[in-house]
């Protein structure tokens, strides 16, 4: 079959024909639909050593976890509940599938998981992938193929949104307006939030958050945040979403935040980085960090996006096949005008 293939930091993906996987009992086998380039692909291919406690990928990785796809093979333990044909997206790990982190929907947290395009497992950047029967879902009528390719990603904005405890009415603010931060945008808005501010220093990224549920936008490349936030929304922000995930960012959270304000770290900062102690404990900040998602996030995601009462679809940018796939991805890494590029592997 045919997939990108990762060979060593900051060199090009290159197309090259790869063996198909083989499943288990408890797989299934997924022609891949669509396929997202998430930012953390982007900045494993440029890691060369150790960094952030991340181990760089291996040689001949296929990368690739925001996917769906149609299920062409079934393991034996499976065929209770798929079927060839299938329309399924999944989880991007395989775990146990018996133990209480697996049968709870966190199946990240499994003794013995296996993740998908990180290494351990080959992702969705090929024609097809290996999935656990215990963490796909069903895509109904009403998600095609592309919206199926955002659910990862709609997931981790959604799971954010959770941990934050946004109540009707509240303020917030949304730093970044990369894919996750515009998840969080819409998640935000659908849960109730009364003013949805989201800052960034790109422009077309501003005006796509307002296609996501923003209120209000800030470029804070050349606006004072807390001020600009103060006129949109009449005040600072009860809750402050970090989706940015440099040196620095979650230090400016704390200055941006309210006293006895919330905040979610969401971006993840793969360098060492500071921050000054005192101004969150004088101001008795609640701080959170999150990881990933849980099952009931892909659900609920898969369920509202059917039912039309979220609409993703200002995320796509574009759409390309294998043959523009390596040059898409390499442009990505300076391109921040783009949001969300999809492979379609036919």
């Amino acid at each position: 079959m045919r997939a990108a293939v990762f060979h060593r930091a900051e060199a090009a993906l290159t197309i090259e024909q790869v063996p198909e996987p083989r499943i288990g009992a408890g797989d299934l086998m997924i022609a891949v639909k669509c396929c997202g380039i998430c930012g953390s692909d982007l900045h494993m291919a440029d890691v060369h050593g150790p960094e952030g406690g991340m181990r760089p990928l291996p040689a001949g990785t296929v990368m690739g976890h925001e996917f769906c796809g149609e299920v062409v093979e079934v393991g034996r333990e499976a065929g209770a509940k798929w079927k060839v044909g299938d329309r399924v997206t999944a989880l991007p790990f395989i775990g146990c599938g018996h133990c209480q982190p697996c049968l709870s929907g966190m199946g990240h947290r499994c003794a013995t998981v296996r993740y998908t395009g990180l290494g351990d497992l080959p992702g969705g950047y090929a024609e097809y992938l290996r999935v656990g029967a215990n963490e796909a879902l069903l895509l109904p009528p009403g998600v095609d193929w592309r919206l199926g390719a955002l659910v990862e990603p709609l997931a981790v904005g959604l799971h954010a949104v959770h941990v934050a405890r946004i109540a009707p009415g509240e303020r917030v603010l949304i730093m970044g307006a990369g894919p996750i931060g515009l998840a969080a945008a819409m998640w935000a808005r659908h849960y109730g939030a009364q003013h949805v501010v989201v800052s960034d220093k790109v422009s077309a990224r501003l005006e796509l958050a307002m296609k996501m549920g923003a209120t209000a936008t800030v470029n804070a490349g050349v606006e004072d945040v807390v001020g600009a936030c103060k006129r949109a929304a009449g005040g600072r922000a009860d809750v402050i979403l970090e989706c940015i995930g440099v040196p620095g960012t979650q230090q400016l959270a704390m200055d941006y935040a309210p006293s006895n304000g919330r905040i979610v770290i969401v971006g993840v900062c793969m360098a060492p980085d500071t921050v000054l102690p005192p101004k969150a404990i004088s101001k008795e900040l609640q701080i959170n960090y999150v990881f990933m998602y849980r099952k009931r996030d892909f659900e609920i995601t898969i369920e509202l996006m059917d039912q039309g009462r979220i609409d993703a679809s200002p995320l796509l940018s574009a759409v390309v096949g294998f043959d523009a796939f390596p040059s898409a991805f390499t442009s990505l890494k300076t391109d921040k005008s783009a949001c969300k590029v999809l492979l379609e592997p036919a």
